[in-house]
């Protein structure tokens, strides 16, 4: 049954009370006129209340009945088929942080009997920006979900807008680009749509594929409202990302899955995936390149921001993210390090809450139909609960190991290429060297990416300490000194990649992994052994 008909059904039964979560007063009042106007046989009239403007009939004064127990009394008394709207009516409801009005409450129930044997037809419909109903009344009020714009929606708006703004240039502006702008406005409420496409009019005079970055900002706003969810910005791309091939290649393949090309070959939505592995090698780098790659917002949600010392106030924390993240989705929500906020799910020293947080998380990641893709990252997959890894909860468990030999050139190649570009600093040393780079990666068997990249920021330090150029002794020097955590965390390595070789992919190619061989010494022989199963995505 469709949403509207719900709501036409709760009407036509006679429910006294209906409460509508929303922030679009203008959109819902719209839409229940629509309902009368098509679905209802029986006229009424809407009539409109809020505490500062009172009662009102298409913006006429009906009644300067402002407080709530005012309006209730009036529309007990009321002998004509209508539908009151209650604006904002929650702040007599009470919750965690205030006292409830009791008086307006039991007037409430006091109500119900008059409003079911009153021969005139008569529903009241509470529209309030949050969810909250006493407990005494929660037998009394049934919820109607009042969606935000959709997809079609939307598109109505933008091709309006296009259509009075003649001096806007559209021409470059194809079905596709259209297409991925009005999805990039998902979430946000008709208002804010409009106010996201005008400015991406004003700012130069044109629409096109360019300003979906434009309405991703303002989409932003939501999450900064929030505050259990950030919103990060970057710049990166594929290339930026040294190694990692077939995380890299399974990626790509996803690109656009949720486009309306994607529906012609019923793929499913992509769920997420969990990437696991040794620290500092580009687990975080891949979710950030993914915001980029996929052109979708990338949130990053902090566990340890969902729990709170009030009781029952960290569900409610998930269920806000949650609900955040679905409305501006498509999206990907990023939970980095997720071991660190899920360790005590098996525990029962916080009173359970750890287990139920992790419990709902569960559920909603095997249940979600929105279109948000969830990307995890983690290094002590020991800490992680069973439940998580099963089939069902991601798309695959991919293993990041220690880089290759190519991956390493791939890597130095990257931060040479981002680092040396000023021809005084780098006056014997080109960031494309060949030889250069496959010296580097060859003497650096065992590092991991960010020690990489410590090894070049390591040498233009010593250079710039000493007002000079960069030379080559600068790069063997901050080798030598570089203790590679293959040494000092050997054994957990180890450890990784026993768990990794039946349960996860390596997220490097065949190609890089296949007859790999240590030229190095015997103490690094930890490298001769690679975790994750091999397959060519």
């Amino acid at each position: 049954m469709e949403k509207q008909d719900k709501l036409t059904s709760f009407i036509k039964a006679r429910f006294p009370y209906i409460y509508i979560e929303s922030y679009e007063e203008d959109r819902v009042v719209k839409h229940i006129e629509n309902i009368l106007n098509n679905q209802l046989k029986t006229s009424r009239e809407i009539l409109v209340w809020s505490q500062s403007s009172g009662l009102k009939n298409r913006n006429k004064l009906i009644s300067n009945t402002k407080s709530p127990g005012q309006i209730l009394e009036f529309i007990k008394k009321y002998e004509q088929n209508a539908i009151f709207i209650l604006f904002d009516f929650h702040v007599f409801f009470g919750n965690n942080h205030r006292a409830g009005d009791n008086e307006t409450i039991r007037q409430l129930r006091d109500l119900i009997p008059y409003i079911k044997r009153s021969e005139a037809r008569k529903t009241v419909i509470f529209v309030s920006p949050e969810l909250n109903i006493p407990q005494t009344l929660e037998k009394d009020i049934v919820i109607y979900d009042f969606n935000l714009p959709n997809l079609e929606q939307i598109k109505d708006s933008l091709n309006r807008m296009i259509s009075i703004n003649t001096k806007v240039d559209s021409s470059n502006l194809s079905e596709e680009d259209k297409d991925k702008l009005c999805k990039a406005a998902l979430g946000l409420t008709m208002q804010e749509t409009e106010n996201a496409f005008a400015l991406a009019m004003v700012n130069d005079g044109k629409l096109n594929a360019k300003d979906i970055k434009v309405v991703l900002e303002e989409k932003m706003q939501v999450i900064r409202k929030n505050g259990l969810l950030e919103y990060v910005q970057t710049d990166l791309d594929i290339d930026d990302i040294g190694g990692l091939d077939n995380l890299k290649k399974w990626l790509l393949k996803r690109n656009n899955s949720w486009s309306e090309k994607a529906k012609k070959y019923c793929i499913p939505s992509p769920k997420g995936v969990l990437v696991t592995g040794v620290p500092g090698c580009g687990k975080s780098l891949t979710a950030k390149a993914m915001s980029a790659i996929w052109n979708l917002p990338l949130l990053r949600l902090d566990l340890g921001k969902i729990f709170s010392g009030i009781v029952g106030s960290s569900e409610e924390n998930l269920r806000k993210a949650i609900k955040t993240v679905e409305a501006v989705s498509p999206s990907i929500l990023w939970v980095d390090e997720i071991e660190k906020g899920l360790s005590g799910a098996t525990s029962s020293n916080d009173g359970g809450v750890s287990t139920r947080i992790f419990g709902a998380f569960l559920t909603w990641m095997q249940e979600k139909t929105a279109p948000v893709f969830v990307i995890a990252t983690a290094n002590n997959i020991s800490k992680l609960p069973p439940e998580l890894l099963r089939k069902g909860r991601f798309d695959e468990i991919f293993f990041v190991d220690l880089p290759t030999f190519n991956e390493r050139k791939e890597i130095f190649s990257v931060h040479l290429k981002k680092r040396l570009k000023d021809e005084e600093v780098t006056r014997d040393i080109k960031p494309d060297d060949e030889n250069l780079i496959r010296y580097l990666a060859e003497h650096t068997e065992g590092f991991i990416g960010s020690e990489i990249e410590q090894v070049v920021i390591t040498a233009l330090c010593d250079a710039f300490f000493e007002n000079r150029a960069l030379e080559f002794q600068d790069f063997v020097k901050a080798i030598e000194n570089t203790v590679p955590l293959s040494k000092t965390q050997k054994e957990q390595i180890v450890a990784l990649r026993e768990w990794a070789n039946i349960r996860a992919v390596s997220a490097s190619s065949k190609e890089n992994t296949e007859n790999y061989t240590n030229n190095s010494d015997s103490d690094n022989d930890i490298t001769l052994s690679r975790g994750g199963r091999r397959l060519d995505i």
